[in-house]
């Protein structure tokens, strides 16, 4: 016996990629419907070998469905979201609506599992920021071990983070550079992207911090500990896919950079690629179509008395999305409607 499943915004980036994970990870579906907007009604979908006709999420009716993977947007999942708890169908939301409200679970299944027990309270579980999701992934396993004080991180996120517009825009820049006549201006973005970074993701906040930056402070802390400090520079480049993190750690105790490599090894969802040789580290574009979180480059840092630095890679469209919420739907699953 599998479960009845929902995917709102399926014809979106991180939609498609969700029924694409659904399939790969056999997750045990008895139904499935994929949801879009009026304008991409009717649109097919691929779902492993089946292919899928895009219904209207304006009329569904979820009763009767077990849960629903929303890739729609906050204010979509606003409005949707509620109707979907209401029918007793539970909602896995990949926007940034319920994700700091205290009656919701955000969620990453490596770091904490237990957190889904507090889903009945709103029928909601909140799935985090891209750049949260795998930092959070390196930094638990470390933290169990030593306590974090402090993380600096810095942040080169690929344009599929700000969806199917911004790739096109990239790559439209890219081949404009090379055709007279043919130069693209910015939409998207407040800049050229192509061959240049923007270090501006989301709005500004009266602190000078950008939303971006201050959602990676928020969701480390809900996620792994509300103790750790951590501050963070959210920059865009000019990549299609996969984001990077440099990081550097403060913890209480010291901890050497071997046994860190050692923990990290053993550590679920991540692989650490770092020989000290060139190319022995992981770049983004060797982490696309990858579940795993990728760690490089791990060394001491001797300006601080307990320090670490390391590089960060994932698939932003997997780890940093629809896999996270994939994996949470098979949590769920095991620990709490026990079907499949």
């Amino acid at each position: 016996m599998g479960y009845k499943v929902v995917v709102a915004g399926a014809t979106g980036n991180v939609g498609r990629e969700m029924l694409n994970i659904l399939a790969e990870r056999q997750f045990p579906v008895d139904e499935i419907v994929a949801l879009a907007s009026r304008k991409s009604l009717g649109t097919e979908v691929s779902f492993g070998d089946k292919t899928l006709k895009t219904k209207d999420l304006d009329t569904f009716d979820f009763e009767g469905w077990d849960m629903a993977l929303f890739a729609i947007g906050s204010d979509a999942t606003k409005v949707y979201a509620p109707k979907a708890a209401a029918a007793g169908c539970v909602v896995i939301d990949n926007s940034s609506l319920y994700r700091y409200d205290p009656q919701v679970p955000l969620i990453v299944p490596e770091v904490n599992p237990d957190a889904i027990e507090g889903y009945r309270e709103k029928m909601i579980i909140a799935n985090p920021n891209c750049s949260t999701a795998q930092m959070v992934v390196a930094l638990k396993p470390l933290h169990d071990r030593a306590r974090i004080k402090r993380v600096v991180v810095s942040t080169y996120q690929s344009v599929s983070g700000s969806g199917k517009a911004a790739i096109d825009e990239l790559w439209n820049q890219t081949k404009g550079m090379y055709v007279p006549g043919q130069e693209v201006a910015p939409s998207v973005y407040p800049k050229q992207i192509a061959f240049n970074v923007i270090p501006h993701i989301d709005v500004f906040l009266d602190d000078g911090s950008t939303k971006e930056e201050w959602k990676m402070v928020a969701e480390t802390k809900k996620i792994v500990d509300t103790s750790i400090k951590v501050t963070a520079t959210c920059v865009r480049v000019p990549v299609f896919v996969s984001h990077s993190e440099s990081i550097n750690i403060e913890f209480e105790e010291f901890l050497d950079e071997d046994e860190a490599r050692d923990i990290l090894r053993e550590a679920p969802g991540i692989m650490v690629v770092d020989k000290r040789e060139d190319g022995g580290y992981i770049t983004p574009i060797e982490a696309v179509g990858d579940f795993a979180t990728y760690i490089s480059r791990i060394r001491q840092d001797s300006t601080i008395e307990n320090g670490l630095n390391l590089w960060c890679v994932s698939d932003n469209l997997r780890k940093g999305a629809a896999l996270n919420a994939v994996q949470i739907a098979e949590l769920l699953g095991k620990r709490i409607l026990k079907k499949g």
